[in-house]
Order: structure tokens, then sequence, then C-alpha cells
């Protein structure tokens, strides 16, 4: 970042409970900045930044050198993947915790077919329907679709306590098992088989493994939610010569996944009873109402899930010995309190296991691309300058970069397991930007913040919890797509 200016946040020990309070700084009138960068000759142009992007930098290497070069986190580039005829890539990329923001104004942005990318996958993945995600508020169907997902999680709310610690207490068994084999053990697939048959039992009262579904339904996902992700189709002729960016240019023709996608929905349609009764009062067909709990369940919870849950397994195992030490003490002590039970109440109790979960949100967001395009022309501050947007321009923000903002946050790069924790804390979680909004603000049928946001805030707080109900300590191994545990200590009382 070029920023000089600093808001100072005092790095927070897992023992402090009030940071000193941050000096205050008197507003300065910023400079109007025309948006500096170009998008490079039309085909060309985007192919050079889908280079750099995949191969030769990485993403953040991509972002931080146009940073550099432009002396700016507002800047013009091409964003892949993307198609480089079917759709536009050219976007206005915001990377830092200021300007990000502007992305969740609905009334300046509309998130039409904007949900993975500047463009939309085939909707023959989902069943001939636009769903919910690619919905902008505007649209009628968004209220209905987003109202039907907060009535399912709030007719379910007594079953994912139990539930969870039901999976989750079979996936450590599994875990304990392949540690004495093989000496470490996979999280990964022991987790996605977790989550799925938690989310299935938790929304929908049906274990996967007494139904035809049985134990594929990850595997499934993980194919469709694959297929998703990839672009539609281009003609451009010259792919054929770059290799290398061939996976990021088509996508997966929809009909090879036709028949896995089928059992998917079949299970759902079954599963679903009585919340597609309710959808069908609100003025949502069966099908349409199916589809979009499967998307739901599929694409956001589980996808989150399978993403979310090693790299909180990863930051909290690397911190070591002395802060499980404290997450077991306060865990144990707030479940000891509330008569031996993991309840909302107690978990409200442990102060120091849900700013680590924050923290795990903040340093690795789970979702972390966002788009938008402007429907007017309006103004986007960094905390440099001020930045002219027009109507039509699209918006993209890399969450990573607002989220590890060195204007906003101290020391942006270290896991700190007490970074919420006291009221300096609590101020800096509006900065915590996971959820397609503030993690103050609360999802609305009038905005674009995950239905979800509060269930899968309370589900990683339930992962934390379990593991220091269960160990004392544990070790963990980081591959690069992968987090092996090599060692557990049992919990001693």
């Amino acid at each position: 970042m070029t920023s000089t200016r600093r808001h100072i946040v005092h790095p927070i020990s897992a023992t402090t409970t009030q940071p000193p309070p941050s000096p205050t700084k008197s507003p300065t009138k910023l400079p109007v900045r025309k948006i500096p960068g170009d998008y490079g000759l039309p085909i060309i142009g985007p192919i050079k930044d889908r280079l750099d992007y995949f191969y030769n930098q990485g993403k953040d290497e991509f972002f931080k050198s146009r940073i550099q070069k432009y002396q700016s986190t507002v800047f013009k580039t091409n964003m892949p993947p993307g198609p480089l005829i079917s759709s536009n890539p050219n976007v206005v990329a915001l990377l830092d915790g200021k300007s990000f923001p502007a992305l969740f104004d609905v009334s300046k942005v509309e998130k039409r077919d904007l949900f993975t990318g500047t463009y939309m996958p085939s909707t023959k993945l989902t069943g001939g329907y636009r769903i919910l995600s690619y919905l902008d508020p505007s649209e009628p169907m968004h209220a209905k679709l987003k109202q039907l997902l907060f009535s399912l999680l709030k007719s379910r709310r007594e079953n994912i306590i139990p539930e969870f610690h039901a999976s989750y207490t079979k996936l450590f068994d599994t875990v304990e098992s392949e540690l004495a084999s093989k000496g470490k053990a996979s999280f990964g697939d022991a987790n996605d088989q977790a989550a799925f048959n938690f989310l299935a039992k938790a929304l929908y009262g049906v274990n996967p493994a007494e139904t035809k579904l049985e134990s594929d339904g990850p595997s499934l996902i993980t194919i469709w939610v694959f297929t998703n992700k990839l672009p539609p189709a281009t003609k451009c002729n010259l792919v054929q010569n770059l290799k290398k960016i061939f996976l990021h240019t088509f996508s997966i023709p929809p009909f090879l996944i036709k028949r896995d996608y089928k059992r998917l929905y079949e299970f759902f349609h079954e599963s679903s009873g009585s919340i597609l009764d309710e959808a069908e009062k609100m003025g949502i067909s069966r099908e349409e109402a199916c589809h979009n709990l499967l998307f739901a369940t599929c694409f956001n919870s589980f996808g989150g899930m399978k993403i979310f849950f090693p790299s909180v397994l990863k930051w909290v195992g690397q911190s070591g010995v002395q802060l499980h030490e404290k997450l077991a003490t306060e865990i144990r002590s707030a479940i000891r309190s509330n008569g031996g039970e993991v309840t909302m109440a107690a978990m409200e109790q442990m102060p120091l296991m849900k700013s680590v979960v924050y923290e795990s949100l903040r340093i690795d967001p789970p979702v972390p691309f966002q788009y938008g395009k402007a429907k007017k022309d309006f103004t986007v501050e960094s905390h440099d300058a001020v930045f002219e947007v027009k109507e039509g321009d699209m918006l993209f923000g890399y969450q990573p970069f607002a989220t590890k903002d060195p204007v906003i946050f101290e020391l942006p790069e270290e896991f700190l397991p007490g970074r919420f924790l006291g009221e300096e804390g609590e101020r800096l979680l509006r900065h915590v930007l996971w959820s397609n909004g503030p993690e103050t603000e609360s999802p609305t049928v009038g905005n674009k913040q995950c239905a979800g946001k509060d269930f899968v805030v309370m589900v990683s707080r339930l992962l934390v919890v379990e593991i220091f109900r269960r160990y004392d300590s544990f070790e963990v191994e980081v591959g690069t797509s992968s987090v092996n545990l090599t060692a557990l200590k049992k919990a001693t009382f």
C-alpha cells in the first residue's frame, strides 16, 4: 500500500482484554484522481493479464505489482477468470478496506449475474433457473428466495448444535483412527463428508447414507461446483496456442455432469417437503425452490465449510500450544457454567474463541472476490484519493487485500488470535467483510449480504469448540492444497 497515514491498531495478544486507544486524526480533503491503468489491446490485453494472474505472477503478486506500478489501490485491469469475447473482462479494481465496501451499496451497483465473475455460468447447471446468488435485489424473485432461506434456517435452528456435534464427533473418531495407523490424517476428506452429513441432517432432517445418494454427495458437489466456477466457452482461436490458460477460458459442457446433478436434485427434492410447501405459499414453484435450496446448501454452505474449516484448523494449529491452552480453558469453563452443554449462551461467554473465528475470516476469507456494475456515475474513495466511476463500469474487489489493509489493521499479514477482543477489537469488526457486507451488519431481502452469514459464523465457532472440548492441543502439516493433522493431545480433565 502506498499510504503513509496509518490508523494505529495495537496488536492484541490472546490474554489482552483491552488494547490502548488509537490516536485520532483530523480529516483531510482527498485529491480527485483519474483511475489509473488500462486494459491493453482487445483480446491481447486480457490474455496477457490472464497469464500474469495464473502463471507468471500469481494472484497476490498480480495485484501487488499493479498497486506499485500505479501507486494506487484503485486501478483498471482485466480480471480473469473471464471469457475473452462473450463477456467483458475489463474491471476497476478496488483493493483497500476503504474503497472495497462500495461493492455492497446496491443503490450504486448492480449485482445481476455477477456472483462468480464478470460472466454467468450456464443455467443448465442449475435446472434452467437463475439462482438467488445471481439475482439483483431489484428483481422480484430475490426477496422471495432470500426469505425462503431465512425461513429454512429459522425453522431448523434447534438442530444445528446437536447435529454438528454428532457429525464432527464421527469426523474426529475417523481422524484419530487414521492418525494411529498412518501417522497423519487428512482433515479435508473427512471434513467434506462430515460437512455434507451435518447440513443434510441439520437443515433437512435426513441422513444421506440412508438414501440413494449414500456417501456420494461431496464428490458430486465438488465436480459441479468446479464446473460452475469455470467461464463459458469462447470462439477465440488464439487460445489454442495458449494451452496454459485453456482451463480458465473454456467451461466443462453442462451435459457431462447432468446425471450427477440430477442425483443431487432428487435428494433435495425428496428431503425438502416442508420447506417446499412453504415455498409454494410464497409464490415460488417447488422446482425453482428446490434448485435454490440445492445451490445454497451445496455451493454456498458446503463450499464454504470445505474451504474455510481447513483454514481455521491451519491458523489455529500453527498458533501453538499457548493459544490452545487458553482456548481449551475458556471453552470448557463456559460449557461447565452452562450445565455441561454447548449452547448459544455458552458460546457468547467465549470471547477468545469468537475472536479466533473472526480473525480466520479476516485473514483468509472463504469468498475472495466481489463484483458489481455501476448503476450510475459516482465517486469511490481510497485512503489516498477520490475516483470517478462511470455508469456501466464493472467494479471488482479482491477481499484479502481489503481485509489485510495496513492502514486499518496492525500487522495485517499476521494471525493475531485476540485481534477482536475488547472495545477496540469490536470496532474493527466493521472491516471484516467475508459475507458480502460488514460483520457488524445483517443480511436482509434488500441487500446482497450472505443469507447464511450468522449460520456460517456459528458453525465455525462450533468447530473450534468441538476441537477444544475434545483435545488439549493438536499439530498440523500444511501442504499446498491440504491440511493434515499430525498429532492430537486428548483432553485431560
